[in-house]
């Protein structure tokens, strides 16, 4: 099955970055298609009187400047796969101005194309940096979540994923969307880990609150209430292909902030992807955010995954 990735590029080493990560993941992989997208700046301009001399024109001469620069980018962004095993027929590209935010108008083309996942590159500010400086990623976290986000922070060395494991049904569609993009590669790894806040409140799973998604039959066969379904994560993986011996279960722990936990344990088992679950936007989560959105700020050369 096919499997599309919008990945936003501005030419910057950021966006160099998420190439390179798309590179180590899938060089060699028929099946995955990626859509490089380039939004620019239509904002207003001196040179908007032209529009009304020439009825025709659509865009400015700054704009049209834009844009062209940006295809430049684009073009060279696509020779690059080709030349590390993309073929012709898997990689496309455009470029779109918009006169509003950047992060809507990505976050509009990612919905309007039926997309498996979007994009994007940066390099991570913190939660204090973002409230100044505001980013396209930063409102892409707080906004995109009808698609799983990938954010590659940095350079991202290694191919192995760190799926943290928690008893909801997010988590487990997270584990699903990794499945779905990492099926019957013999080379990946996984480590499974839960993490828990020493001060945190606890839920009880509710099993039927899975039973929409997966069915009630496979609900009662897998669902490992009692070891935070860690069983139940590594029984989609191996739906997906993934040999027993690829699913490491590393044990369960308690920390004082299970954002830096994960982070810690992504780095200690060489992991350069995370991969998370994560609550709807009508769920209150705090001042500073949820354990996915801490996590995905302070992330610093690894790349974060979240589904929900």
């Amino acid at each position: 099955m096919e499997k599309k990735i919008l990945v936003a590029v501005d030419g910057s080493v950021f966006s160099s970055n998420s190439l390179d990560y798309l590179i180590r993941l899938f060089r060699g992989r028929p099946d995955i298609s990626i859509h490089l997208l380039s939004i620019v700046s239509a904002g207003s301009s001196d040179q908007n009187w032209m529009l009304d001399v020439d009825p025709l024109r659509t865009d400015t001469p700054a704009v049209e400047l834009r844009k062209a620069k940006a295809s430049r980018y684009l073009r060279d962004a696509r020779e690059r796969l080709y030349r590390n095993g993309f073929s012709k027929e898997q990689v496309l590209f455009s470029v779109q101005a918009s006169a509003g935010s950047i992060a809507a108008a990505i976050h509009h083309q990612a919905s309007q194309g039926i997309f498996d996942a979007l994009l994007i590159g940066r390099r991570g500010v913190g939660k204090i940096g973002e409230m100044f400086m505001g980013s396209v990623s930063s409102d892409l976290i707080n906004s995109c979540h009808d698609i799983p986000l990938w954010l590659v922070d940095g350079e991202v060395q290694t191919a192995s994923f760190l799926l943290a494991v928690h008893p909801s049904p997010e988590s487990l569609l997270a584990a699903d969307h990794l499945g779905f993009f990492i099926q019957n590669n013999p080379e990946t790894q996984v480590f499974l880990y839960h993490s828990s806040a020493v001060f945190g409140s606890t839920s009880t799973t509710r099993p039927e609150l899975f039973h929409a998604q997966w069915g009630t039959d496979w609900c009662n066969a897998n669902l490992d209430t009692d070891n935070h379904l860690y069983n139940a994560h590594a029984k989609i993986l191996t739906e997906h292909g993934m040999a027993e011996k690829q699913i490491h279960h590393l044990p369960p722990q308690t920390n004082l902030a299970t954002s830096n936990d994960l982070l810690k344990q992504a780095r200690l088992h060489k992991c350069g992807t995370i991969v998370m679950g994560r609550r709807g936007q009508t769920v209150e989560k705090g001042v500073l955010g949820g354990v996915s959105d801490r996590t995905m700020q302070y992330a610093q050369d690894i790349a974060t995954w979240v589904v929900g």
